[in-house]
């Protein structure tokens, strides 16, 4: 009984400290589930649904940039959830909305009487736009008309010009477009309108109203711009720099400032994964972005071969838009604004700088001077902006990719090109240049794209005499003339007055640089081949439909 009784206590002992134990772990299982609750910051779920497309052209490996600049995409096209919306984007006129209209004007008192003698086309009738609206409804099903003006008289009785605003369906953005034409209408029984045809784009000119001219103070960065003729302009362009204000606004303001890095004429989609991570760092640490308008463009995109420096940020991405939805200032203005205030004030402007991109997002959180102004003085890569957002910051800052979307301008050729189509094309997309001479990484690309191939693969996909945009980085017009037979081929150079000098676009562009022309050079060329390239109504691209080399070379399918 007594060796019994001595083991007892032993027994009671041991069962004791495995509960203990057992408790002690259940007790730091819920510290450590704590404190990740706390820490952690889950990803936007709105950014997050863009990220498998994002990673199709940001890519990033060893600190080292490799994108395919076959394609070029931006903050549009990475939209998913529908079109995007905005309180000024206007409701869509749609076959209800037309009934309703209809409905309206026949039970108005102020309807106009039939008359059966009635010859000749009265444009401002409310039933000729009925009538032209439901045309243009069965005619154009890729196109959101969202608003006419009223019918005007063309150039004979029977005809009306009209002018309306519209969307593209397969454009994400909620910018308008501008198309202006001229119908011709037959009065049927009952007096009813009926539209017996239309011209084409942009063809109803006395419907196309004066746009306002260009003064070089609002576009351009610079008073001093010499006198050129006044030229017309897309009156929805609001590309002005914007100022920050007083000396009491300036102080106030809290800032970012990224000095060049190693990022300048690097390869444009290197550019923007830079950029939005500044962008993004200063989002995250609730600061104004300082940006540097002037864009080096590579030299791959330059027939020079040559880095070109001096490029405007406008003609490429839209300016207004990023006004919109981010906080930014021009480098300039916030230069002059800051020399003058430590010229005007004994005590300076408080700045931190940042001599490291290692410095992250997260320590810089709760800095309070004026300005952070990151420097990148280090040797490539070192000094690349986008280092500044790798690692842990990742988890942090996210890239604002819905802030950068094309230049309006840009997209007004897109539009012009698709709508000299009438919206109903087919495109395919060939890829040469470079990957076709290379033969170890893409053995069979220049045999898949040779015009004998391309015609025998086209006519099982695309119906024969359809219209066919090809985008391409061929530099040889006549390499696509075999196509003709089968095809109503058009390429980007079937356009060239569109950013010729009597264009808008050249215009538009000489004021922003100062008087001095602009090229147009090969980033907008493949920007604007990318979005005819969307709009089609059957698109082939090279890999997958036309070869079966992969897109980055040998094994990387």
């Amino acid at each position: 009984m007594k060796e019994a009784g001595s083991t007892e206590p032993i027994g009671q002992n041991l069962i004791k400290l495995v509960s203990n134990v057992c408790f002690s772990v259940f007790v730091f299982s819920v510290l450590v589930f704590t404190v990740i609750a706390i820490t952690y910051q889950p990803p936007d779920p709105w950014l997050e649904s863009s990220k498998a497309l994002t990673k199709v052209f940001t890519q990033v490996e060893n600190a080292t940039f490799k994108t395919d600049n076959s394609v070029l995409k931006t903050g549009e096209d990475l939209i998913e959830f529908g079109r995007a919306v905005s309180p000024a984007a206007g409701d869509p006129i749609t076959a209800v909305t037309i009934e309703k209209s209809e409905e309206k004007i026949v039970n108005s008192s102020s309807t106009l009487v039939c008359d059966d003698t009635l010859k000749q086309v009265n444009c401002s009738d409310p039933r000729v736009l009925i009538a032209i609206e439901k045309f243009n409804l069965k005619v154009f099903k890729s196109i959101v008309f969202l608003e006419y003006q009223t019918p005007v008289s063309g150039s004979k009785p029977n005809e009306c010009d009209v002018a309306w605003r519209f969307r593209n369906k397969k454009e994400k953005s909620w910018r308008k477009y501008r198309d202006f034409r001229r119908f011709r209408l037959a009065i049927g029984e009952n007096c009813k309108y009926q539209v017996t045809g239309a011209s084409g784009w942009h063809s109803g000119t006395n419907a196309r109203r004066p746009r306002g001219k260009i003064s070089g103070s609002s576009s351009s960065r610079s008073s001093r711009a010499p006198r050129v003729s006044p030229p017309v302009r897309d009156e929805e362009i609001n590309d002005t720099i914007p100022t920050i204000g007083s000396e009491t606004d300036f102080r106030k303001g809290r800032y970012l400032y990224y000095s060049r890095g190693g990022d300048y004429c690097k390869d444009m989609n290197h550019y923007l994964w830079s950029f939005l991570c500044g962008l993004g760092e200063a989002q995250y640490l609730n600061r104004t972005l300082v940006m540097d308008l002037s864009i080096c463009l590579a030299a791959t995109y330059n027939p020079s071969t040559k880095d070109e420096e001096g490029k405007d940020f406008r003609y490429y991405f839209d300016f207004e838009h990023l006004k919109e939805v981010a906080s930014i200032v021009e480098e300039g203005e916030f230069l002059r604004d800051w020399k003058k205030w430590d010229k005007s004030h004994k005590k300076k402007i408080p700045v931190r700088k940042v001599a490291s991109y290692k410095i992250s997002p997260m320590q810089l959180r709760k800095e309070k001077s004026t300005t952070i102004w990151r420097q990148f003085d280090g040797p490539e890569p070192e000094n690349y902006w986008y280092r500044v957002c790798e690692g842990q910051a990742a988890k942090y800052v996210q890239r604002p990719w819905r802030a950068l979307w094309k230049s309006k301008r840009l997209m007004n050729i897109v539009s012009e090109i698709s709508g000299r189509m009438d919206w109903d094309f087919d495109a395919v997309h060939v890829v040469r240049g470079e990957k076709a001479q290379n033969k170890e990484l893409w053995p069979h690309l220049d045999g898949d794209t040779s015009p004998d191939a391309l015609d025998e693969k086209l006519q099982g996909m695309i119906h024969p005499w359809r219209n066919l945009y090809v985008a391409t980085n061929e530099p040889f017009y006549n390499y696509f003339d075999k196509l003709r037979s089968h095809y109503k081929v058009h390429l980007l150079d079937d356009y060239k007055e569109l950013w010729g000098n009597t264009s808008d676009w050249y215009n538009e562009t000489k004021l922003l640089n100062d008087g001095h022309p602009v090229e147009f050079d090969g980033y907008m060329r493949v920007a604007v081949d990318t979005e005819v390239l969307y709009r089609a109504k059957t698109r082939v691209e090279t890999f997958y439909n036309l070869t079966k080399d992969c897109k980055d070379g040998i094994n990387t399918c």
